[in-house]
């Protein structure tokens, strides 16, 4: 009886609060029936935007603003000993941007990036979906496999690429060690723009595989057995099962690991400053490197510059990603 009570007046209450929006001709907003009904959410979560709009928000917004001036080192406020310098550069407006993309060189950098993000993310996603699928099978010592295919991603990276800087060395290097007791001449791994490319790419993929391999055989692994047992029993293949089963089951985690590899990829400096520096001559450098060598490495630094190449990496991802979300929303995936 107490129940039934209590519903009534709930519910009698809830008419009554309705029958006053109506008489006030109001609705209530989105946003405001969102805080009320998930008020304690927004609560947890307040502080952590905070913090992030806090440290992405503001470099932003001043990487906006000094791309729209002419910022370099000689104009910038300083402070040298007890004297105080005060700033001197000028809004130019979108002078920079037009600059930027009417020069060859920003064209040549995004070019070569895009095909260093093409070639690292297929061939990463290549092996580490046969690996994934290797390591589903029951195999003794399944375990310690999966372990030291990990490990590259355990170790820091500036180790793993110095490592490889070793091993590539054209005199002293392992791998032309071996190459040389095989009768075959050394190999200008660093030297050559080709083969410092391949460099590169073959490092970034050795870094990505584990990160790809976990993620897909964790998909792999949610896949239900039964569908396999009942392909099989209806005559199907190893190739059909991996077509009409493995690849619709792994859609969701592959669109994924695809959008965050592309996007890691795309930013990658460590791979290609500690290994190549954009060497040789500038024949591997991508458009994160050649900001940073702008606004850090060049004289004058050209701080303004530096800005806007990082502003337009930024547009070039953002484009992608609404592209790519539209696609899989056309493929019937939810992202």
């Amino acid at each position: 009886m107490t129940v039934h009570t209590g519903q009534s007046t709930a519910k009698a209450a809830g008419e009554d609060a309705r029958g006053r929006d109506r008489a006030s001709g109001e609705r209530p907003g989105r946003l405001r029936r969102a805080l009320s009904t998930h008020w304690y959410a927004w609560t947890m979560v307040a502080p952590v935007v905070i913090v992030l709009g806090v440290i992405i928000g503001w470099p932003l917004g001043r990487g906006i603003y000094l791309s729209l001036t002419d910022a370099n080192e000689r104009n910038v406020g300083r402070t040298i000993g007890a004297n105080h310098i005060d700033a001197t550069y000028e809004f130019v407006g979108l002078d920079n941007y037009v600059d930027a993309l009417s020069d060859p060189v920003f064209v040549q950098r995004l070019v070569w990036t895009v095909v260093w993000t093409v070639c690292c993310v297929s061939t990463t996603f290549v092996l580490g979906l046969v690996l994934a699928n290797m390591l589903n099978r029951q195999f003794r010592g399944r375990a310690a496999y999966r372990m030291m295919l990990i490990l590259p991603w355990a170790v820091p990276g500036f180790v793993s690429v110095f490592a490889w800087r070793f091993l590539f060395n054209r005199d002293n290097g392992l791998l032309n060690k071996v190459l040389d007791g095989g009768g075959i001449s050394a190999v200008p791994w660093l030297d050559d723009p080709t083969w410092a490319k391949f460099s590169v790419i073959a490092v970034n993929v050795w870094l990505g595989v584990p990160f790809m391999m976990v993620a897909l055989l964790g998909g792999l692994q949610s896949i239900p057995g039964e569908l396999y047992e009942a392909a099989e029993m209806d005559g199907a293949g190893p190739w059909k099962r991996f077509l009409y089963i493995t690849v619709p089951g792994l859609r969701a985690v592959s669109s994924t690991v695809i959008l965050l590899s592309t996007i890691w990829t795309f930013n990658m400096f460590p791979v290609i400053f500690l290994l190549t520096r954009g060497g040789p001559g500038d024949s591997t450098e991508i458009l994160v490197t050649q900001a940073f060598r702008q606004a850090f490495v060049e004289s004058p630094r050209d701080f303004a510059g530096s800005a806007t190449w990082g502003v337009l990496i930024l547009a070039v991802l953002m484009i992608f990603a609404f592209v790519y979300r539209r696609s899989l929303r056309k493929q019937g995936e939810v992202w």
